[in-house]
């Protein structure tokens, strides 16, 4: 495309440069021609009125070296006794037409052209005055002026293809991107945009492209919210299934329920797993994890408020702005419920557990840091705690728990740390790597409750 413009433009400019300048040149040549002749008329002339007054040889010749011709020796005075002054180049024949005819006229001599003006004297008798015109002054400045035709003509050309080849490379890239960005799209990558530019036609493809980039984004979106939904309403009330169990006692019956519920906790982490593995190759969404917090937390709370647990929240306030880190939303609610769901299902009834969202500034790289504690147990072998999702699991685990929020961590070039906490018993400390919110963080607040007050509810009734 970007070579066809060229030799269009090539083409038409070319042909539009010779429609314009060869008349031209043909025009200056004869303003040449005719600027030579008439300054040989014009010398003519300002002999006449000496001839008028006398034809004497010693007379005439002071008026022939008056004019510039003369003095250059151009000009030949024919008189009526056929005597001549000056060097003649007419023929006879061509003396004898100007006096016939009474009127100047141009003949062709050697080397150039002559001008033959008649001068009318009394008793019917006639001078003729001629004045040779070099072919060199016939000329003059033609040769310059088709120079400087032909050096517009090219600047012209030249400035056409320059255009064209800018014109061309303009369409070619704004083609190559699109064409590019359409790859990358079916290659998975569903946040690449086309910034729209070139014609009218590949602009309005650009917006299309966008538009169809950002409808598969939203369905793609879709999708994810479905599988963290599916989480959510089947993991929660599991995990209030699993609490009830526990409080059967003992018998056949009770271990026979226990077991059945750890199964199928286990089937249930299972299609989570696959449905997060399946949206793994998607592009990588910052989902905003102190809406994530706050909005598991006011699920959780229920539940808490339940089993007269009393808890905190510092840091995830909505006045102090997102906190932006490199995980979709749905697996940052993920994590967020792995810890939380620890909690309740390892610590007694009443045990208090405290959340804290803390970013640091600039000098720390702007560190996104949650932690999660509790005034239980603690625990014993943190290292085996972080294993446990490589293992089987056991009654008391779904081989998933911490696992979940370690590769959330791992995936941002984050960690999780094992702690004692303040409150007595475990601390889950994971920092996200490359988390930058999106607006300075100000000062940090803090919630309290034993609940979140207004209807109770189940696990069951959430989301």
């Amino acid at each position: 495309m970007r070579g066809t413009l060229v030799r269009v433009a090539l083409a038409v400019t070319t042909m539009v440069a010779l429609a314009f300048l060869i008349p031209l040149g043909l025009v200056v040549r004869e303003i040449a021609r005719d600027r030579a002749f008439a300054d040989a008329e014009r010398q003519a002339a300002a002999l006449q009125p000496a001839l008028v007054i006398t034809t004497d040889r010693a007379a005439l010749e002071p008026a022939l070296a008056s004019v510039p011709a003369g003095v250059e020796g151009r000009v030949a005075v024919h008189l009526p006794d056929d005597a001549v002054i000056g060097r003649p180049r007419a023929s006879p024949d061509a003396l004898d037409r100007a006096r016939d005819r009474a009127q100047a006229f141009r003949v062709r001599t050697k080397g150039g052209w002559s001008l033959l003006q008649p001068v009318a004297l009394d008793r019917g008798r006639v001078t003729v005055v001629e004045v040779y015109v070099p072919d060199d002054d016939v000329s003059r400045g033609v040769g310059t002026a088709w120079l400087v035709l032909t050096g517009v003509a090219v600047m012209l050309v030249g400035g056409s293809l320059l255009v064209a080849d800018r014109l061309g490379a303009r369409v070619v890239r704004s083609a190559k991107a699109l064409a590019g960005a359409a790859r990358t799209l079916g290659g998975g990558d569903l946040t690449v945009r086309i910034n729209p530019q070139g014609p009218t036609e590949l602009r309005e493809a650009a917006t299309a492209f966008n538009t169809m980039a950002d409808h598969v984004e939203k369905l793609m979106a879709a999708e994810r919210e479905m599988a963290a939904d599916l989480s959510h309403r089947l993991r929660t009330p599991l995990t209030a299934l699993r609490l009830n169990a526990a409080s059967l006692g003992d018998g056949t019956v009770a271990e026979q329920t226990r077991h059945t519920v750890a199964q199928l906790e286990r089937e249930v982490d299972q299609i989570i797993r696959t449905a997060r593995r399946q949206t793994a190759a998607v592009e990588q969404i910052r989902g905003d994890l102190a809406e994530v917090v706050r909005d598991r937390i006011a699920f959780w709370s229920a539940l808490a408020e339940d089993e007269d647990r009393t808890w905190r929240l510092d840091g995830a306030d909505e006045h102090d702005g997102p906190v932006r880190v490199p995980v979709p939303r749905a697996e940052l609610a993920a994590a967020v419920d792995a810890m939380l769901g620890n909690v309740f299902r390892h610590t007694p009834e009443g045990t208090p557990f405290a959340v804290t969202l803390h970013v640091g500034g600039p000098a720390a790289g702007d560190t996104v840091i949650l932690l999660v504690a509790d005034g239980g147990p603690g625990i014993t072998d943190p290292e085996a705690a972080l294993r446990r999702g490589y293992g089987d699991g056991g009654e008391g685990s779904t081989g998933l728990g911490l696992d979940i929020v370690r590769r959330v961590a791992e995936s941002t070039g984050g960690e999780v740390r094992l702690e004692r906490s303040v409150l007595g018993g475990a601390q889950v400390s994971v920092r996200f790597g490359a988390g930058k919110p999106t607006s300075s963080r100000r000062r940090r607040r803090a919630r309290k409750g034993r609940g979140t007050g207004g209807a109770r509810r189940s696990p069951a009734d959430a989301n």
